[in-house]
């Protein structure tokens, strides 16, 4: 009976030691098989392009001084008007041009340091402001606008509060043609990668779009945007 038992506990002991074996086989096997497949890259895909901006934002600034409030805004709306109607000749329709308040100044009130007096007790500072998507009939305005200067209009330079701007509204229609784009691109150099090291290119394993990005192309050319995005994707890899 001893003998039985022991005979027993010997094979039910091989056969725990056997199971476990194999256990352990496939459960490494298995971790092998899992690292492998989660072998991956990760690549990026750029797409530009550079287009026209569509809309034109032009403040012109110009100063009148004067020492009688009345004539002074007389002299303020004599110059407006005298800008409307050059911008309208030019091909601006009266509905992009729009106008703020003058700001005037009492020079009177203010301390001076030398004690000089000025020559003027009123200076005034007027905006007219072109909206407009004729971007091109615009800037050939602005190289016309010395024409008004020599009938005694005063104009500001652009100081950074009245700069021109040059806007690119049409994103949206060029977004999935871009972003297909960058996803082609992507997938070109991960084949690249894995033909360098004698690998299969799988499935997208994980992609993030970056975020559009619109710049002028250069200083010189505002009104010339650079569009640009780049994506970030995952391939999975297998030998």
């Amino acid at each position: 009976m001893n003998q039985t038992n022991r005979t027993n506990a010997l094979i039910l002991g091989l056969s725990v030691f056997l199971g476990l074996t194999a256990l352990g086989y496939l459960l490494g096997q298995a971790a092998i098989d899992f690292k492998e497949y989660e072998r991956s890259v990760t690549v990026k895909g750029l797409s530009e392009r550079e287009l026209p901006a569509d809309v034109v934002i032009w403040p012109i600034v110009f100063t009148e001084s004067g020492n009688d409030l009345s004539a002074l805004y007389n002299s303020i709306e004599a110059a407006k008007k005298s800008i409307e109607e050059f911008l309208v000749s030019k091909g601006i329709t009266a509905a992009e041009i729009s106008h703020s308040l003058p700001s005037i100044t009492d020079k009177s009130a203010q301390q001076y340091g030398n004690g000089q007096k000025a020559e003027f007790r009123y200076a005034a500072i007027q905006t007219v402001t072109v909206y407009s998507s004729n971007v091109s009939t615009v800037r050939q305005a602005m190289n016309e606008l010395s024409e008004l200067g020599k009938r005694g209009i005063a104009f500001t330079g652009e100081g950074y509060q009245n700069q021109t701007e040059y806007l690119f509204t049409d994103l949206n229609k060029i977004k999935p043609e871009m972003i297909q784009e960058t996803t082609m691109k992507a997938r070109e150099v991960a084949l690249k990668f894995a033909e360098d090291s004698n690998s299969k290119l799988g499935k997208i394993k994980k992609a993030s779009q970056g975020q559009f990005s619109i710049e002028p192309r250069d200083k010189n050319n505002p009104h010339i945007k650079k569009i640009r995005v780049v994506s970030t994707v995952e391939y999975y890899l297998s030998d």
